[in-house]
């Protein structure tokens, strides 16, 4: 059903669609009315000046590093961020040294972040850079979105952050902020819709075109540390006299994780060169597996039990929607063919070497938690 337009005096967006929560027109959008705005973005200027978390990314105005890390911000957790672009920077510290890096040393330097398309798309992205532009990221979103990788939010992160573009900013936090001041229910479904085109819209005209990158920014920390998905700290909130919701809407009820026990061998021998004590036994994925193409791991087992006085560790890892129960056994080079399940190349690699590899995330915890990788890069 089409959405009513509001009239320019209104001060309002295109009011709730069917099958949406309907809110009185009036309330609903009297935070984007001309009177309240000003005094709410620089309520909640005020409140992220005072209250903002001190990350790395917001000490610097550097398009290229505010890259880094938005890239490395997507579907990953702050503090396991954090190192990871610290160590990322020192060693790549511009589009060039990106562009002229091999992709395995890109992906070592990811590993442990997951979703490792992001780092093969940054790496295609520096390449056309520095082929064409002479290493220099492009400063505004329309010519930003044109490069490997780069869509609508992390364009405007970059162009309104690094160089003031009046465009605003929309991940899943602002989203829910959104959404709760406006008395939607949060989207559903996949691919873009009519409320998404509301929520931009929205978005767009709350932002303060003074200070887009701060106010983007602000946005962004209210839904991460105030507005958050359950329980939110509505008292606390610089904007709630002017939210619809107050409190907790309905949401659609996350995908209930599955579990899964799975078990690798560890297999270790006394080095052959000088540069190493011991070596380990590494597996390559295939370069042509959909999920982590060309990472390390260890050997897979036939089957995941484990007898205890072979056990030498066991870990949980989760990824995506899946919790993983890891076993992991000693065994010898002997042992290993017949205990373990075929699959990519797998090498002798000396310890010392180990950690440059790019390793999978859960290869790298297990490493690390038998004391046999630096913990330098954790």
């Amino acid at each position: 059903m089409p959405h009513p337009k509001a009239t320019k005096s209104q001060g309002t967006l295109p009011s709730a669609s069917r099958g949406r929560k309907q809110i009185s027109t009036e309330r609903t959008f009297s935070v984007l009315a001309p009177a309240g705005i000003p005094s709410l973005r620089a309520a909640l200027l005020d409140w992220y000046h005072a209250n903002k978390r001190d990350l790395p990314w917001r000490r610097t105005e550097d398009p290229y590093a505010i890259w880094v890390s938005e890239i490395m911000l997507q579907q990953t957790r702050v503090a396991a961020v954090i190192d990871r672009y610290h160590a990322f920077l020192e060693r790549l510290p511009t589009v060039t040294a990106l562009a002229l890096a091999s992709e395995q040393e890109i992906l070592a330097l990811w590993s442990g972040l997951g979703y490792y398309r992001r780092a093969r798309m940054m790496h295609k992205a520096a390449q056309s850079l520095a082929a064409n532009h002479q290493s220099a990221l492009p400063s505004t979103s329309a010519d930003l979105r044109k490069l490997p990788g780069i869509g609508a939010y992390t364009s405007a992160a970059i162009a309104s952050i690094a160089h003031g573009e009046p465009i605003a900013v929309v991940d899943g936090n602002v989203e829910r902020v959104i959404c709760r001041l406006a008395g939607w229910e949060e989207p559903t479904g996949s691919g873009v819709t009519a409320q998404d085109r509301e929520i931009h819209a929205f978005a767009n005209r709350f932002l303060d075109p003074a200070h887009p990158g701060d106010f983007n920014q602000a946005m962004m920390e209210l839904g991460a540390t105030i507005c958050l998905p359950r329980n939110p700290q509505c008292t606390a909130c610089p904007l709630f006299t002017g939210c619809t919701t107050r409190g907790e809407h309905k949401t659609t009820p996350r995908p209930k994780m599955q579990s899964r026990s799975i078990a690798y061998a560890l297999v270790l021998r006394k080095a052959r060169s000088r540069q190493s004590t011991q070596e380990i036994l590494l597996e390559q994925r295939s370069p042509a597996q959909s999920v982590m193409p060309g990472l390390w791991e260890l050997p897979m087992l036939h089957i995941p039990e484990v007898p205890d006085e072979d056990q030498l560790l066991s870990v949980r890892h989760s990824i995506m929607q899946i919790n993983y129960n890891v076993r992991v056994r000693s065994a010898t080079a002997q042992t290993v063919r017949t205990l373990t399940v075929k699959g990519g190349e797998r090498h002798w690699i000396p310890l010392t070497q180990a950690s440059s590899l790019p390793l999978t995330g859960l290869a790298r915890k297990i490493l690390k938690r038998l004391k046999l990788l630096p913990t330098a890069l954790s």
